[in-house]
């Protein structure tokens, strides 16, 4: 009989061994008899996990996976939809800093018009990344105050550091990812988070209508989608039928009215007239 964990629990063991470790090395966990007696109870189960893994890899690449792909699979198998999605959002968010490094956009084809959405959300942007900087630099000065571990202080800077990196990839993302316009799709966009096709043949109608009370940047109640920037949405798009959206953790609803935000309502709402 071949035992094996739950699927679901495998990315819960990994983590705990992955924390467990960064204790130890950091000095913050010291091996005591009742730890080494604890360890020697869920090394079976980390084993069970780890063996599991590699199974799944084995038998993607028998049947002609490169590593990666056979990577991929086994993060499909085992990692919960919710975390994929979240993971492959910061990636995206992420690989826009290189987009807005080289002053280029993502999806912006020759023709197509983009409409940008970044604008009002700068401010909350600049102070979010100013409460990083000064949470970082409050952090360290105390660590060291207090003869902290070197290991710690390098967990606590690596934090940091992301978080700086989140706040700015999210700035970038919500620049070099606009809103864009063809002849064939309306495309909504939120950062690395969101993405909205909607072909052209499906919209019945597009008007400006302000609105500065849009709880959530993404909410969807009775077949109305509200995608808002700073708790705004200034365009209304009514739909012939009702059309699938994915929500940043995977949730698949239907929507017949999309409620979004532009920087410029008004030259959006000519660039869709104008292709219409």
């Amino acid at each position: 009989m071949r035992l094996s964990l739950p699927r679901s629990a495998l990315p819960a063991v990994a983590a705990l061994d992955l924390l467990l470790a960064s204790l130890l090395l950091v000095g913050l966990l010291t091996p005591t008899p009742a730890g080494l007696v604890a360890a020697a109870l869920v090394a079976p189960l980390s084993a069970m996990g780890y063996v599991h893994a590699y199974r799944l890899f084995k038998a993607a690449r028998e049947t002609g996976a490169t590593p990666w792909e056979a990577l991929r699979t086994v993060a499909d198998a085992l990692v919960p939809l919710q975390i994929r999605m979240l993971v492959r959002a910061e990636h995206r968010n992420l690989a826009s800093l290189a987009l807005w490094v080289r002053r280029r956009q993502d999806g912006v084809a020759p023709g197509a018009t983009a409409l940008a959405y970044a604008k009002s959300q700068r401010p909350l942007l600049m102070m979010l990344l100013f409460a990083v900087v000064v949470q970082a630099i409050a952090l360290e000065w105390m660590l060291a105050a207090s003869n902290a571990a070197p290991g710690l202080r390098a967990i606590v800077m690596a934090a940091d550091v992301y978080q700086l990196l989140f706040v700015l990839a999210l700035g970038a993302a919500s620049t070099t990812r606009p809103h864009v316009v063809t002849a064939e799709e309306l495309r909504i966009r939120y950062g690395g988070y969101f993405d909205l096709r909607v072909p052209r043949e499906l919209i019945a109608s597009v008007k400006v209508s302000r609105n500065y009370n849009a709880r959530g940047v993404i909410k969807v109640t009775g077949g109305r989608l509200t995608l808002g920037v700073d708790a705004q949405t200034n365009l209304i798009v009514n739909l012939t039928r009702p059309i699938a959206v994915t929500r940043p953790l995977g949730r698949r609803e239907h929507v017949t009215t999309i409620q979004f935000y532009a920087d410029d309502p008004g030259s959006a709402l000519r660039s869709l007239e104008e292709r219409s």
